[in-house]
């Protein structure tokens, strides 16, 4: 089962290879510096999760996972409080835990910015209640001093017009961020790079969704 699991990891990655457009006149930011240890985790339940969590074991760095952790779980800290994964929820403690002891507290989160309606709904979510989730963990986390990194490699088919359900997800996330990464394919319309020069957020934008195992390594080197 894991090495089923594992193949349809693989072809979600390679499925998010294929951005290949790119804005012309993008000014790139000075990546900035993030601290382990990390927790990924979806903001709209869609599989670009999984391709984040891909380029994570690719830039070999520890992490740990969850699809949609309470404030409690986010508070507990590495290790997640020893939760197990179940229907509609599902935890992932990559974690160096002789460096960062489970209960050390999370000093980064990383989004994968996307809405998947099946996903949601296979997490017991609507769009109101994803969205009112995310403000609550993105308050947490700037009440308490925990780097949030955006990444957004979905590409067209993960956004919309405005108020559509990939745009709410965009709205809940990207403007509270710390760091924004997306890809080229994802920013046609500039819509991201407006919210960065707005909000003063540093924004990398990348051609393939590769390129971000490299920029990882640059944020937690």
């Amino acid at each position: 089962m894991k090495i089923i699991r594992r193949m349809g990891m693989f072809l979600a990655f390679i499925s998010g290879l294929l951005f290949t457009f790119s804005t012309p006149g993008q000014a790139e930011a000075e990546i900035p510096k993030a601290k382990l240890p990390v927790l990924t985790t979806s903001a709209g339940q869609s599989p670009d999760v999984t391709t984040l969590n891909i380029i994570m074991e690719e830039a070999g760095i520890k992490y740990d996972y969850c699809d949609v952790p309470s404030l409690k779980l986010i508070a507990a800290g590495v290790g997640l409080a020893g939760e197990e994964s179940g229907e509609g929820f599902h935890v992932e403690v990559y974690s160096d835990l002789e460096k960062f002891p489970k209960g050390s507290p999370y000093r980064t989160i990383i989004f994968a910015i996307g809405a998947s309606l099946k996903g949601m709904g296979a997490s017991g979510l609507t769009i109101d209640a994803e969205v009112k989730r995310l403000k609550s963990i993105v308050d947490f986390c700037k009440k308490n001093g925990i780097f949030i990194i955006g990444v957004h490699v979905g590409g067209v088919s993960k956004r919309g017009a405005p108020g559509s359900d990939n745009e709410k997800m965009i709205d809940a996330v990207a403007p509270f961020t710390d760091y924004l990464v997306v890809a080229a394919d994802s920013n046609k319309d500039g819509r991201f790079n407006d919210i960065a020069k707005e909000k003063g957020i540093p924004l990398t934008q990348i051609e393939y969704a590769l390129d971000l195992v490299d920029i990882l390594k640059q944020v937690f080197n």
